[in-house]
């Protein structure tokens, strides 16, 4: 599995908790799951910068990256692993300076190389079961955890922690552990709320592209 894939399925549980709360039967669980999900759709938009770390000790692995999410309804802009990804709503922009190329293309939620948010909220919409967890002070902030279990025994992760900052009812991390004992963390390091984005912010200028090659997927 390559590490954007697996970027893509961490944030893609990461965002899901809009569904989880209708798959439990914990009354605590649910009431925090209803009070994140709350204070997200009460944004405009959410500005997310995170770090993203890759662990498996006994193959000797670490893999550290950061990654900056901008979301507004359907549309986002993705900038990770020296890539832009750009969806408008309706067409997906991959620009990678790099090779001086765009891709362009449907959002597919079923292609390893695209985050769709509203894939984000549906992905994860059934197959695991939740409860309460851990809670720890982290930087003088209580988060609290809860445990997402896969309920097919052949998934690719043996659990999850979702943890929770309780007083702002944001999300501070997602840990998973992989049936490898792979071990990714994915860290919100600032959360950006209601930012005075510019109409033009999601839409892709192709005169800004004259000298990159432009390939154009099935549309």
């Amino acid at each position: 599995m390559n590490l954007l894939y697996k970027i893509k399925s961490t944030l893609t549980l990461l965002f899901a908790f809009g569904m989880l709360q209708g798959q439990t039967h914990d009354p605590e669980v649910k009431a925090l799951l209803q009070a994140v999900n709350a204070k997200v759709e009460s944004y405009n938009n959410i500005q997310i910068d995170f770090k993203y770390v890759l662990e498996n000790d006994s193959e000797n692995i670490r893999q550290e990256t950061h990654g900056k999410i901008t979301l507004s309804g359907d549309k986002y802009a993705l900038d990770i692993l020296g890539v832009q990804r750009l969806f408008d709503g309706e067409t997906l922009y991959t620009i990678s300076p790099e090779d001086e190329e765009v891709t362009i293309s449907k959002d597919n939620s079923e292609d390893d190389n695209t985050i769709s948010p509203s894939a984000l909220l549906t992905f994860y919409e059934s197959g695991y079961n939740y409860k309460l967890d851990i809670s720890q002070l982290k930087f003088g902030r209580k988060i609290q955890y809860i445990k997402l279990t896969p309920i097919d025994s052949e998934a690719e992760i043996k659990y999850a922690l979702l943890g929770v900052d309780t007083k702002t009812k944001h999300i501070y991390n997602l840990i998973e552990i992989g049936e490898n004992d792979t071990k990714t963390t994915l860290t919100i390091l600032a959360f950006k709320t209601n930012i005075p984005l510019p109409k033009s912010f999601f839409k892709f200028n192709a005169s800004d592209y004259d000298d990159y090659y432009m390939s154009i997927k099935q549309i």
